[in-house]
């Protein structure tokens, strides 16, 4: 029997939870799911017999430290700044680690040792990090086969709401952490274009932005990530003139998006005390400043955005114009923003989220100028089996079974970037309607 621990049951492990428990029998896998919720840990196993959900604290080394040493293999669905803690036990006691989440400088500095254990510890396998690496490399890897040489790389994703469930002025509901949509943009971004180095400061993340069109459904809003640049080297790209890596939102979101961020309400620097005196409207009032006379002032003379106009009916749509009173007795401006939104980007029990990826890769060959459009859709079965659980638990399940079955041989703090990973995981994935349209044209 081959135990696998399984730390955290959020929205996002449940096709994970699912796919271990298919195929536990014809396995021989046994799955302990652990988290700080042991009714949320029973309800994603559903009383299968080859589970056992417990109550799990990452911060009780006792018990953490137990649990590792039953297991013959790690995934940690915690956020990401838990990872360390676990993946330091892993290394110690010889352990594999499955994450989806970006490698830390910290869980970096693991490696040697990793190494000298003959420990994997397997990151950004995923969705964004993760199915992006798997097929932008098997991408990259047959061009330069064929003798051809990449000079421009473009890719973008977003976690949407399917079309027919798109009932709001927004175009979007929560399908993952609903911190991180509210957070995003706040750092620079820097990206590649045509050779030179360029910058987007946070307060233009959401108006420097380009138009992504996906064939069947129509055109998105694309921004630019923080970093684009630090896959250069592992993608082997360096000869390309552009790199871009963004984020996918709804037509029109990013400007109607910037209306809030740009007051600054999406901040998370600085907590406001007795927030529950306030109603949404004084506290979106409280950021305007001084010289408008209102939030609608502000808008139409900063922004130029009339009170007639689509952007201010979504904003209006939110309730942040109400005089309702906040519930939060203090919080930050994003806290209190979030707590808005969960009551309004709500995915209801039927309703399907959608994942869209897309990469663009030029690139030269035999003296012809090429480009490679490579575009994924996903859609969720329903509020639990999300697009968003299935792209971000099928890669790290897959990727789970091939290391307990050897077929992974790669040691150390690694990503997924080999043939190795790309070549099996996507082609389970295909298998799973988890699969990319390629077009192939010359420029």
């Amino acid at each position: 029997m081959r135990k696998i621990l399984l730390i955290g049951a959020g929205r996002s492990a449940s096709s994970l939870i699912k796919y271990l428990l298919e195929n536990a029998a014809a396995e021989n896998w046994e799955l302990t799911v652990g988290d700080i919720s042991l009714d949320l840990a029973k309800q994603k196993i559903n009383n299968h017999p080859k589970a056992t959900a417990i109550a799990f604290d990452v911060n009780n080394e006792n018990q953490r430290i137990l649990e590792i040493k039953q297991a013959d293999i790690i995934i940690s669905m915690l956020p990401a700044l838990m990872h360390y803690t676990v993946a330091k036990d892993c290394v110690t006691y010889k352990k594999n680690l499955v994450t989806a989440s970006y490698v830390s400088k910290e869980l970096a500095a693991l490696n040697d040792e990793a190494v000298k254990n003959g420990v994997l510890l397997l990151n950004e396998i995923g969705l964004d990090p993760g199915i992006d690496h798997l097929s932008a490399m098997q991408v990259i890897n047959n061009i330069k086969k064929a003798g051809g040489e990449i000079t421009s790389f473009k890719s973008h994703c977003g976690g949407l709401v399917a079309p027919e469930s798109n009932d709001n002025p927004w175009g979007y509901k929560f399908s993952w952490n609903p911190r991180n949509v509210i957070l995003a943009g706040q750092t620079t971004a820097q990206y590649l274009h045509k050779g030179k180095l360029h910058f987007i400061p946070y307060n233009r993340i959401f108006t420097d932005t380009e138009t992504i069109e996906i064939e069947g459904y129509g055109k998105f809003d694309a921004y630019a990530n923080r970093d684009s640049l630090s896959y250069i080297q592992p993608y082997g790209i360096e000869n390309a003139k552009t790199v871009l890596r963004g984020t996918l939102r709804e037509a029109d979101f990013c400007s109607k998006w910037n209306c809030l961020s740009s007051l600054g309400i999406t901040d998370d620097t600085f907590t406001i005390e007795n927030t529950n005196k306030f109603t949404y409207r004084e506290f979106i009032e409280s950021f305007v400043p001084s010289k408008y006379n209102s939030f609608e002032d502000f808008l139409d003379k900063q922004l130029h955005i009339s009170v007639s106009s689509d952007k201010y009916k979504a904003i209006e749509w939110l309730g942040i114009l109400s005089g309702k009173k906040i519930t939060l007795a203090k919080g930050t401006p994003a806290q209190i923003l979030q707590s808005l939104l969960e009551t309004k980007w709500v995915l209801n029990p039927l309703d399907k989220d959608m994942i869209v990826m897309q990469h663009q890769f030029e690139y030269s060959l035999k003296k012809t100028h090429r480009k490679i459009t490579s575009s994924l859709i996903v859609k969720g079965d329903d509020q639990t089996y999300t697009a968003m659980a299935k792209t971000v638990g099928l890669p790290m399940a897959i990727a789970t079974k091939l290391i307990l079955n050897n077929k992974i041989k790669t040691k150390g703090v690694a990503i997924p970037l080999t043939e190795e990973f790309y070549n099996p995981i996507l082609s389970e994935l295909s298998k799973r309607e988890i699969t990319f349209n390629e077009k192939d044209v010359t420029k």
